[in-house]
């Protein structure tokens, strides 16, 4: 038995308009649900964009309330090509975001918000979209809000007087990023009033320190802007977050809302809310699931490190391991089975802790013989978190949700950790009409 938080229908009663809002930032995320664990094989016939399920098709509801596109993800921007292919570039812009990704119609619909991704061109001098670009990808595809083009500050100093652009201490690169970033907004604002565009225009506001952020805020306000994103602060840890929040509200004016772009330090999400921030994006659940070292799997009240069976012929650490005579492919390959035999057998009620733990221990000396992840493996095992939680991910999926293995079980362990967050949130909000359901294990 576990305590999940039990969540209102999205656009009932118990969220209104001036709740917090999750938005997901997509990176083409999917699962096969045609995906066989026990011989990891799939469709034949499978076409990933007309086959594969996005996070909010696996649940009977979304697990955030929004989803945001950046035009570099699917565009490509400098170097980079992007995250979309020729052909679902063309069918995006073609669908609209909405059919695009199959989104629940009515009340409910996760919202779309589109940006430009400044972090991709955050090494180039100047950013590579047009505010012309720029809205007539967000008109194209339908988003309900559009962030101006931006340029990211790098870094950040907690001293107010870094603000005053006449004094040396503030690099010359610093001013020239948030003009930049002010001008493209004003230009964006206007843009979208004089072509009637059907999205919201959200401003961008990049600082370096508290006083330079609620200078850019002023700035935009005095434009004409009501819904400002708060860019650059992905590094910035929660209490530098809060002290520009601080000063920010010494110059916001009421009815002026934020958004927090790529903001993962969400703890105190309460406390944003209390300096008039009504949305954030993060992947960080997701990301844990697969790039932590540790949290890998999250429940209500704690996370789990996931058990980790590599590849043999899919990892390729291991792959030049065997290349270079350091490990024997056949021992490798019978590690690799017994490992998920054994799983499996635990699943099934057949065999005991202790006789999971030999092979995967085995297994990991001989693949990564610095490490020895034993006792962590030994709690998730003795706890079994995924026999207790309904979400529909681990209903489906068992003990493949907890092993650290390819795409198909990390993405869907993200997914589960997106479902725990969202609930989790909405408790910690005070949204929810009885904030604890006790939930009796499948």
């Amino acid at each position: 038995m576990t305590i999940i938080p039990a969540v209102p229908e999205p656009g009932s009663a118990g969220i209104t308009n001036d709740d917090m809002k999750f938005f997901f930032p997509d990176s083409q995320d999917q699962v096969d649900p045609s995906f066989d664990f026990e011989t990891e094989t799939r469709d034949e016939f499978r076409i990933r964009q007309r086959n594969d399920r996005y996070a909010h098709e696996i649940f009977a509801q979304p697990p955030f309330n929004g989803i945001l596109v950046s035009k570099a993800i699917v565009m490509g921007s400098g170097e980079s090509s992007g995250k979309y292919s020729l052909p679902q570039r063309h069918r995006l812009l073609r669908l609209g975001v909405e059919e695009f990704f199959r989104l629940p119609k009515g009340d409910g619909r996760p919202e779309t918000m589109g940006d430009c991704g400044a972090f991709s061109y955050v090494k180039e001098e100047y950013p590579p979209f047009s505010v012309e670009s720029v809205a007539e990808f967000y008109e194209q595809c339908g988003f309900d809000y559009g962030i101006s083009v931006d340029h990211a500050i790098l870094a950040f100093h907690s001293e107010d007087y870094h603000v005053d652009p006449e004094l040396d201490l503030v690099p010359a690169e610093f001013v020239k990023r948030q003009r930049i970033t002010i001008d493209l907004a004003h230009d964006f604002l206007k843009l979208s009033q004089r072509e009637k565009c059907g999205f919201v225009p959200v401003g961008v506001a990049q600082g370096w320190s508290p006083s330079s952020y609620a200078m850019a805020v002023k700035q935009l306000q005095d434009m004409g802007y009501e819904y400002i994103a708060l860019g650059g602060m992905v590094p910035l840890k929660t209490k530098e977050i809060l002290s520009c929040l601080e000063r920010i509200q010494q110059v916001r004016r009421a009815g002026t809302r934020f958004h927090l772009l790529g903001v993962t330090r969400c703890e105190q999400i309460g406390r944003f809310r209390d300096y008039g921030v009504v949305s954030f994006d993060s992947t960080s659940p997701f990301l844990q699931a697969f790039k932590d070292d540790r949290n890998n799997y999250h429940t209500p009240d704690r996370t789990y490190t996931a058990i980790r069976v590599p590849q043999v012929e899919g990892n390729p650490k291991l792959l030049r391991s065997i290349r270079a005579g350091e490990i024997n492919q056949e021992v490798a390959l019978k590690l690799e089975g017994a490992c998920l035999r054994a799983l499996r057998d635990f699943d099934r009620g057949k065999a005991t802790v202790e006789e999971v733990l030999e092979p995967i221990a085995e297994y990991e000396r001989l693949y990564d013989g610095k490490r020895d992840r034993t006792a962590s493996y030994r709690q998730v095992l003795e706890d079994s978190p995924w026999k207790q939680c309904p979400c529909d991910v681990c209903r489906a999926a068992g003990i493949h949700v907890i092993v650290f293995r390819g795409s198909e079980r990390n993405k869907r362990r993200g997914f589960h950790n997106l479902w725990i967050f969202y609930r989790k949130l909405q408790r910690d909000l005070g949204l929810l009409e009885q904030p604890l359901a006790l939930v009796d294990a499948p």
